[in-house]
């Protein structure tokens, strides 16, 4: 095997590249990646001790930490996180898989152990990668610790893909190592409650767990212990809405139809009906997997918003000084603060309900004036029976009409001969008191 040479001086491969005086720089491009030759990346030894000379010549952490998942991927192809990267066919194998294991590890040991102290200094997603890979060949504990300490503190900026640990214990039922992601959460809301991470930060991880459930309740062996150990591992503030929580629960039930209805009715508990968008309000209520108490609490949350949006829009017709109006934010007073965006939503709904009940007016006085024109022609212009319908015995919509005017015609000319119904007008006429005659009905 070739000798290391001493890690001090460093020296820059390539005659024209400029000398570097006094504090090391890097850049994002490439060339600076001829700190190291090919010795530095076939011994594994060699390149520790390079990146030992390098830290101490004042690189950025976050520079290190580059450089190390950059060559990490010489080593171990699983840490690259792109399989096209991998232009070459691995050689072929010589040795056995118990050696070829215990190299891995001492591979991923290394890596673990030069990796620089400072936080954010590597990509949460290569930690993932690394962990992955630790677990797989069976690493040493400490470094296990020491990984998952360092992936709780970034766990905000991992994504779903690289989160989805396969399980390589041999005792566990599930696809996906679950309680190793419900112990990062933990950490990680440890460092919420002390202050270090701030709200958005929690905010996202609440998503990214939510989407993980949903990807893990399809799994069947999955129990609902680990599953509702997993939704608890996050406080009830730190979820914005609750849309992505009903979604694993869901799907948990569907992939899951054994769950007692004991146990489905503890499970929907953990479910926040205030939270729900209307889209999922009105999917849980007619979802036949929920328990019935289920469905009628969402029931009763949204009858309560609606109630609420039907308060506020009246609130805002009434004067600043009316007590009414007043009463009504003192009573508001103790509920929790509405966002922007659910403001925003409130303002929508009341101005299409307004819509919808001023289109209902307009059709309604439209079917009225239809009707009364139909009754105006068909009394003004029958014969027969129908011409006693303007004796008053059939209410038009506009009022009942005078027999007086009915009686003397549209000419003043009265009805034309005397017939049964000319002389029961003027009997009519003669013997109605004068209060009825304005109004017979």
């Amino acid at each position: 095997m070739k000798k290391a040479p001493s890690p001090e001086p460093v020296t820059i491969s390539g005659g024209n590249h400029p000398s570097h005086h006094g504090q090391a720089t890097f850049t994002d491009d490439m060339e600076y990646y001829s700190w190291f030759d090919e010795a530095c990346i076939q011994d594994m030894n060699y390149f520790v001790k390079t990146i030992t000379g390098i830290k101490s010549k004042g690189i950025r952490p976050d520079l290190i930490g580059s450089i190390i998942a950059h060559y990490a991927s010489k080593w171990l192809p699983d840490l690259s996180g792109n399989v096209s990267a991998i232009t070459t066919p691995p050689p072929q194998q010589t040795e056995s898989v118990t050696a070829s294991v215990m190299k891995k590890r001492f591979f991923v040991e290394t890596l673990i152990g030069i990796l620089p102290p400072e936080k954010d200094s590597v990509p949460c997603n290569f930690l993932l990668r690394l962990l992955r890979t630790a677990k797989m060949v069976g690493a040493n504990a400490n470094y296990l610790t020491e990984l998952e300490n360092r992936v709780a503190w970034q766990l905000d900026q991992a994504s779903l893909k690289e989160l989805m640990i396969p399980s390589f214990s041999h005792t566990s039922k599930t696809l996906l190592d679950v309680e190793l992601v419900t112990r990062l959460v933990k950490k990680f809301v440890g460092l919420d409650s002390e202050g270090v991470k701030t709200g958005a930060a929690l905010v996202k991880v609440a998503k990214l767990v939510d989407s993980y459930l949903a990807e893990a309740a399809l799994d069947g062996g999955l129990t609902l212990p680990e599953f509702v150990s997993l939704i608890e591992s996050l406080p009830s503030y730190s979820r914005t809405t609750e849309d992505g929580l009903y979604r694993a629960i869901d799907t948990y039930l569907k992939a899951h139809p054994q769950v007692l209805k004991q146990e489905r009715k503890e499970l929907c508990r953990l479910i926040d009906s205030r939270k729900l968008s209307p889209e999922a309000a009105l999917h849980a209520a007619q979802n036949d997997r929920l328990p019935v108490r289920a469905i009628i609490r969402v029931l009763f949350t949204e009858q309560t918003k609606l109630s609420r949006h039907a308060d506020w829009s009246g609130s805002l017709t009434r004067s600043p000084t009316n007590p009414s109006g007043s009463h009504y934010f003192e009573q508001g007073s103790g509920a929790r603060c509405l966002s922007k965006r659910e403001m925003n939503v409130q303002q929508a709904e009341i101005k299409r309900l307004r819509e919808d009940v001023a289109r209902l007016q307009s059709e309604c006085s439209a079917m009225h004036l239809q009707v009364e024109r139909l009754m105006e022609k068909k009394s003004g212009g029958s014969k027969g029976f129908f011409r006693w319908k303007r004796l008053g015995l059939v209410p038009s919509i506009r009022g009942s009409v005078s027999v007086e005017e009915m009686t003397n015609g549209e000419n003043g000319e009265g009805f034309g001969p005397q017939t049964p119904g000319n002389m029961k007008t003027r009997l009519v006429k003669g013997r109605t008191p004068s209060r009825w005659r304005k109004s017979m009905s």
